[in-house]
């Protein structure tokens, strides 16, 4: 068999294998396990190997590039248009093979075992302070139900929970009061976790070279450096600035028709995380940008002036994002203006 592309429909134990010819024409269809896609991989001559963006996608490419293979990993969205009839697994892998051979295609940049590492720090981060907040929600509301109002500060939560159940002149009984103090060594164990995760990323943040430079720009600290590098990881796939804030999501959307350009809300694509910690640190930076008078910080305080701050914010992030591609993609250091 010539096979010069192949699609892989993946799964968790079945993988479906959809191949193809200089011509295009189909040469196998065929429905491997692990161990079989694994000996079918080491031993096929070097092709194209393309795959829907999902859970493992990483891992088969970096596996098929041991042995040569250019691999290829297209988001889900952009395979759709491809499926013929029916959806199936073949079928699926066929809309892959014959995505992946456009040369309009976008495909995304395979991640390195570092790279997967980091960014799995920032999820396990990213959950637990999801469930410190809830935690919290319910200390406040169960307290609430007592008579008893804390503002929506961590810090005072911290400081008033201890008060409060020491105190004897509200309604909460011994049962209550028991019920609280295990919340509360529930919320300080889990703040314990939240810090060592946060130690974690800080000694990778320390370590990376390209970090240290992304934390030049302001508005970009340890965790959206970090969050960067892991997501961004090769920045020359992008051909530009703009490019790599169109992947993030912080461009407008556009609706045009008739010759008419309609320009909408940012497009929100891509890695919700990264883009949130990019508007995050950008609000801080404009926070302290008032009396700064360099080129950036007029530019944004203007914006902010005419066309509110949260416009400021999302157009001050788009920038960042292009700085960090500029960075990234050919070694320099932050230039201030």
């Amino acid at each position: 068999m010539n096979i010069v592309r192949m699609g892989i429909d993946l799964s968790k134990n079945s993988f479906h294998v959809h191949a193809v010819n200089e011509a295009g024409h189909p040469v196998l269809q065929k429905l491997m396990n692990r161990a079989q896609l694994r000996q079918f991989l080491a031993l096929t001559a070097p092709c194209v190997v393309a795959s829907e963006s999902c859970g493992s996608a990483f891992h088969w490419a970096r596996y098929a590039a041991q042995f040569g293979h250019r691999t290829r990993i297209i988001a889900s969205q952009f395979v759709k248009p491809y499926v013929k009839t029916n959806k199936n697994d073949f079928n699926d892998a066929a809309a892959i093979c014959e995505a992946a051979s456009r040369p309009s295609m976008r495909f995304v940049p395979t991640k390195s075992i570092e790279q997967q590492d980091i960014q799995a720090l920032h999820r396990v981060r990213t959950r637990r302070v999801a469930e410190r907040t809830a935690l919290g929600n319910q200390i406040r509301g169960l307290l609430l139900e007592y008579g008893i109002a804390i503002g929506l500060s961590l810090i005072t939560l911290r400081r008033k929970v201890p008060e409060i159940i020491g105190r004897e002149d509200n309604e909460l009984t011994l049962r209550a009061r028991a019920m609280f103090r295990e919340l509360y060594e529930e919320l300080v164990e889990l703040e314990g976790k939240i810090a060592y995760v946060e130690r974690k990323i800080n000694q990778i943040f320390k370590a990376s070279e390209p970090c240290q430079r992304l934390a030049q720009i302001m508005g970009v600290g340890p965790l959206t450096s970090t969050a960067l590098v892991a997501s961004v990881g090769d920045a020359q796939v992008f051909k530009n600035g703009r490019h790599m804030a169109a992947w993030i999501g912080l461009v407008p959307r556009q609706y045009s028709t008739g010759g008419k350009t309609r320009l909408l809300g940012i497009s929100k694509r891509g890695d919700r995380y990264l883009r949130t910690l990019l508007i995050h640190g950008a609000r801080s930076a404009l926070r302290v940008m008032g009396p700064r008078s360099d080129r950036r910080s007029r530019w944004a305080i203007d914006i902010a002036r005419r066309r509110g701050a949260n416009i400021a914010t999302v157009a001050l992030a788009n920038k960042t994002a292009r700085i960090a591609w500029a960075i990234l993609a050919h070694g320099e250091n932050y230039r201030a203006a």
